[in-house]
């Protein structure tokens, strides 16, 4: 089982904390670190926030949100093996053939250790904002998907759509490993579709008391359904009962989580408390380790 610590970005947005919180969980024998987006928080917004029952996002509009391919960019230049995840990047509101070169050169500089979560996203004020058509948001990701693949996979390149169309393009340098894998997160019936047409992984939310298992099926079924081993999508999300302080036993938790599919645990920093270097590490000892020796 792999372990994530999710949020790093806003927990830890000032350089020398999330320095101290990636070489940590390194040493602790986290696989991976996850950062979050919202390029703006609107001040005030009717669009409920579906992953929490209060319907709004956590922190007041004053809370840091840095870039996520930046703080990753930051953390990776400073650890060796941890993998950087977006988790998620709203994908609909980034030009796709500059963000295939971003990517692409943090991959590059971070020797292949960069992954994408991707979301079509949900605050449609934001999007407004930012001068992004909320709605069809799901076919122009489809789109953005295959266009940076399409720059990924050989020099010139060329694609045809209805949000994006070049010919004869080339990007360089390339990710390290010829793509970049791409997560799909979300538990709707698209997000499902998207990722298993297009994920390496899948993202399902642990929010809202959303049981994953359903999700997990129904990924499993449609991959089946379109002539795609459903073994090739690596699964990641979240499991409470696997939280420092919980009550539970984390590693009954994981086993089932496992059991269900499940590939990478996120677990959400903020569960970890004070004493950074030192709840990691005995998470470590105390539940990664075991759990990977057996």
């Amino acid at each position: 089982m792999k372990f994530a610590l999710h949020f790093g970005n806003i927990t830890f947005p000032d350089p020398e904390d999330a320095k101290r919180l990636v070489l940590a969980a390194e040493a602790a024998g986290f696989e991976s670190v996850i950062a979050v987006e919202h390029v703006v928080v609107p001040t005030d917004y009717s669009t409920p926030y579906p992953y929490n029952e209060t319907g709004r996002l956590p922190g007041g509009i004053d809370m840091p949100w840095p870039d996520p391919l930046s703080w990753l960019t930051y953390v990776g230049a400073v650890t060796s093996n941890l993998r950087l995840i977006t988790g998620v990047l709203v994908l609909p509101q980034r030009n796709p053939l500059v963000l295939a070169k971003q990517l692409a050169t943090i991959d590059h500089l971070t020797g292949g250790r960069l992954e994408l979560g991707i979301g079509v996203g949900w605050l449609r004020e934001e999007f407004d904002a930012l001068g992004v058509p909320f709605e069809r948001r799901g076919r122009r990701t489809d789109e953005y998907l295959e266009a940076m693949r399409a720059l990924w996979a050989s020099d010139d390149a060329s694609y045809e759509g209805e949000f994006v169309n070049f010919k004869g393009m080339s990007c360089n340098p390339k990710p390290k490993h010829g793509q970049v894998p791409i997560i799909v997160g979300g538990h709707s019936k698209s997000a499902i579709r998207r990722a298993a047409r297009y994920g390496n992984g899948f993202f399902p939310a642990t929010g809202a008391g959303l049981d994953p298992s359903g999700v997990i099926q129904a990924l499993r079924d449609e991959a089946r359904a379109i002539g795609r081993n459903p073994a090739e999508i690596e699964v990641m999300t979240g499991c409470p009962d696997a939280l420092p302080g919980s009550g539970k036993d984390p590693h009954a938790a994981i086993a089932a989580s496992a059991t269900a599919g499940v590939d990478r645990i996120a677990l959400p920093l903020s569960a970890f408390g004070k004493g950074l270097e030192d709840s990691l590490a005995a998470y470590g000892e105390a539940v990664i380790k075991p759990v990977n020796r057996t």
